[in-house]
């Protein structure tokens, strides 16, 4: 059992059953400096974490509570939700309130336009006052303002490996104006932990299928993030695909660039812009794959140049992450390490598995 002790800060898990919930308290049982004071939920009350989350068997004592979001956060620095989209919104102002810092997974607070929420997410925010008041949790583009941050929405999955992949060309003006094309292909634990008749083993199996396409949610906080790199007039047409993995998120978009920018040029392009990112790396020998990054915080980056015609070349950018901790989970803590002043790195240094 991962024993308690006193350490520097004291976090609350609120929605703590699924599958970003698990590794949100797997990170912070093994924290150097945060403590783990209460996991909420309205599901599973009074059971063991490890009855829901097989992993955390015999490592905690903590029960799931039905407590309100400000009791939850009583005496604690930062409250970390994983709760649905819809959900959270309703329950940010009593946090706000008792004065907690917040990290939220959820896509409540991620865009500033009440009326692209409403587009994507199939409702009217409930607060629309509070949006553009959280920043947008991705290091790599807002490490200074996370820090300084009461509020902070980590981005989705999806759109965290699409903005990495994209990042180095919109600071350097290579998208301004451009309509990007982007697959991306996710695994089954990105639906969540509730099954469904597209999640199910024997549906997800041995299938490949779209979902979505041109209409998912995380296409508006993609371009939203894009443009506030640099990317002006940027348009986005992007196909998710259900793949027969569990985790993992694989993303290739196609972008024409002037012929100037060859793959050296594109190389160091890369490199220089993520060269302080502290969990996005760039192959050196092979391109960016799943198995590689499943399992750890970590991001990998790469791009292919094709030849030069007609003054312009089609580059081919790829990244992969894992769904649940860099496109989850892992990010959440990370921003948390940030906002509590903490070496971001803490607690999500383990390098995943091999094979």
């Amino acid at each position: 059992m991962v024993r308690r002790m006193t350490k520097r800060f004291r976090a609350a898990v609120i929605g703590g059953t699924g599958y970003g919930g698990a590794e949100l308290i797997r990170r912070l049982l093994i924290h150097p400096d945060v403590e783990l004071a209460r996991v909420a939920s309205i599901d599973h009350v009074g059971e063991a974490l490890g009855a829901v989350h097989p992993n955390l068997e015999g490592q905690t004592d903590f029960v799931f509570e039905n407590l309100a979001p400000a009791e939850a956060a009583k005496g604690c620095d930062v409250a970390l939700l994983a709760l649905p989209h819809k959900v959270t919104a309703a329950k940010v102002p009593e946090l706000l309130a008792a004065g907690v810092k917040i990290v939220d997974m959820s896509g409540d607070f991620r865009l500033r336009d009440a009326g692209e929420y409403q587009t994507f997410y199939g409702a009217a925010h409930p607060h629309p006052e509070l949006l553009g008041t959280f920043v947008y949790g991705l290091p790599e583009l807002f490490r200074d303002e996370i820090r300084a941050a009461r509020g902070v929405a980590s981005p989705g999955c999806f759109a965290t490996t699409i903005e990495l992949s994209l990042l180095p060309l919109a600071k350097a003006g290579l998208l301004d104006g451009r309509v990007v094309h982007v697959n991306g292909i996710t695994g089954s634990s990105g639906s969540g932990i509730a099954p469904s008749a597209t999640t199910h083993h024997p549906s997800r199996a041995g299938n490949l299928r779209t979902y979505k396409p041109l209409e998912h949610q995380h296409t508006p906080e993609v371009l939203q993030t894009l443009r506030d790199a640099g990317a002006k007039g940027i348009e986005l047409a992007f196909v998710p695909v259900s793949a027969p993995i569990v985790r993992g998120i694989f993303v290739t978009a196609f972008v024409e660039v002037p012929d100037a920018w060859d793959t050296a040029r594109l190389t160091a392009l890369y490199d220089e812009t993520f060269a302080r990112a502290a969990f996005v790396r760039r192959p050196k020998k092979r391109l960016p794959e799943v198995v590689a990054v499943a399992g750890s915080n970590w991001a990998e980056v790469g791009m292919h140049a094709g030849p030069a015609r007609n003054g312009m070349r089609t580059v081919t950018c790829f990244a992969a992450t894992d769904n649940l901790i860099k496109g989850g989970a892992g990010q959440a803590i990370q921003n948390m390490n940030l906002v509590l002043g903490l070496d971001e790195r803490a607690s999500l240094e383990d390098p995943g598995s091999w094979p």
